[in-house]
């Protein structure tokens, strides 16, 4: 089953031009040879969801019930296809995600744990961070010339971001440990701890 599930990935690759003559059973087999992985961040995520969210009351509840464990499932497999440097079928995954759970994640986006949140492509986000709905984590300008550039926060471990809060551009750095108020704006680096 899995054999045949490669070749089908391969096959579409292959037919949608995503990678050129060869390269398309390479990064097919890229691709699952990076599922174990994949898989076994799924089940940290499922842990952080079922051991920081007092409603949750099983896995098997957040893995059916939960938009914004989907979102990760999905921003996941977009990820690593986006890592393979995949052209468009990682964004139609991701938009695929957002249709469905109002999580915006871009494929290119490095993170560890998000409802109603957009994750700009060059975000970083560190371990053990919950970020609450209406969270935008986004660039300070928008324009062509600063594509390739770090133009998204990084967000470093232990961090919570309550809701609606918006940080903003590739030089903000939020510090491990920090408490993000709701509602801030925030342009400018917080040390850590505070």
């Amino acid at each position: 089953m899995l054999n045949q599930l490669q070749l089908n990935l391969e096959m579409m690759l292959e037919k949608t031009k995503a990678c050129k003559k060869g390269d398309c059973k390479k990064n097919a087999d890229l691709f699952f040879d990076a599922l174990p992985s994949i898989y076994n961040d799924l089940l940290l995520d499922i842990d952080a969801f079922v051991d920081g969210d007092p409603a949750a009351h099983s896995a098997f509840e957040v893995v059916r019930a939960y938009p914004g464990f989907y979102a990760l499932f999905i921003h996941r497999v977009a990820h690593q296809l986006h890592k393979l440097k995949i052209p468009l079928i990682p964004r139609i995954l991701a938009e695929h995600a957002h249709s469905q759970s109002g999580v915006d994640i871009h494929p290119g986006a490095t993170i560890d744990h998000g409802t109603g949140v957009v994750i700009g492509e060059t975000t970083i986000i560190g371990d053990h961070v919950k970020i609450y709905q209406g969270v935008t984590l986004g660039a300070i300008s928008i324009d062509k010339k600063m594509a390739g550039t770090k133009r998204h926060p990084t967000v470093e471990n232990n961090v919570v971001i309550y809701s609606g809060a918006t940080i903003l551009g590739g030089e903000t750095v939020i510090g491990e440990g920090c408490v993000i108020g709701g509602n801030v704006w925030l342009t400018k680096s917080v040390p850590a701890g505070t």
